[in-house]
């Protein structure tokens, strides 16, 4: 029953990440702190959580960006650009994970989901920003439609590093942060933004699950379980987010964001409160 309920976590989480283009982590990891109990009658460390989604978000963003790339949606030069500064402080977050408690962590975790949930909110109703960017781009995706939009190298390598802290830190993959700062700051069309972001995922987690790898925080049954599932779940999510708007599992995402962030403040909390 565990292996079961894991692949399910598995899918959903690969489904929800690759039509929003975050990873899918910040499905991952709650469940695994959530469920640890119930599953295998012991809690599951906040490092075991956050290594073991990391490793698993290298094949959810390994096939969606597969099926992104076939579909012409992914810009690889600023992908690379990104991860200039996304991958050594995916490493650097990685590291960090270790250092912090489950108290604190829990608490922490809690406050970055709640401003995740406000994020995707502020990502529906704002429109990008009208700046002439000193950087300019043009991209034609697989339909033929070509796009205009642009960025700041020293911004844009900024956020690549606070991204990538944060995927290392809570293994959460950093596209939740990634895909509307693109889409907001740099004009970039969300389909493109989901489909880049999905490609510097990838090469982020390889090196950040890499130093959980080294520091024993992945598990490896667990790993096994979830792995199955992430890989149907990228693939199939890639597939629908080309075809559907994605509106209603967006709202359901949402619900379950604020739920899981508002249960693990209020553990962290008390954790914090008996020491």
């Amino acid at each position: 029953m565990a292996w079961l309920v894991l692949m399910l976590i598995g899918a959903a989480s690969a489904i929800f990440g690759s039509i929003v283009g975050f990873g899918g982590g910040i499905v991952i990891v709650p469940c695994l702190l959530l469920l640890g109990p119930a599953l295998f009658g012991e809690e599951i460390s906040s490092q075991t959580a956050v290594g073991t989604s990391l490793a698993v978000l290298i094949f959810t963003a390994l096939t969606s960006t597969w099926t992104y790339k076939k579909q012409k949606k992914v810009d690889w030069g600023t992908g690379w650009l990104f991860f200039a500064t996304s991958g050594i402080a995916s490493m650097a977050g990685a590291q960090v994970t270790n250092l912090i408690p489950e108290g604190p962590f829990q608490l922490a975790f809690g406050l970055f989901m709640l401003a995740m949930f406000g994020l995707m909110l502020a990502r529906e109703r704002m429109k990008p920003i009208r700046k002439q960017w000193p950087i300019r781009r043009t991209f034609t995706d697989g339909t033929g439609h070509t796009y205009e939009y642009g960025y700041s190298l020293a911004l844009a390598l900024t956020i690549g590093a606070c991204v990538g802290l944060a995927s290392g830190l809570f293994g959460i993959g950093g596209g939740s942060l990634f895909v509307p700062l693109m889409v907001i700051l740099f004009g970039f069309p969300p389909h493109v933004a989901t489909a880049t972001s999905m490609f510097v995922i990838l090469l982020s987690s390889v090196l950040g699950s890499g130093v959980h790898l080294w520091n024993g925080n992945v598990d490896g049954w667990i790993f096994l379980a979830l792995v199955p599932g992430a890989l149907i779940g990228g693939r199939l999510g890639a597939i629908i987010a080309s075809r559907l708007t994605g509106k209603q599992l967006m709202w359901l995402l949402r619900a379950t964001l604020l739920v899981t962030a508002i249960y693990l403040i209020y553990e962290g909390s008390g954790n914090l409160s008996e020491h």
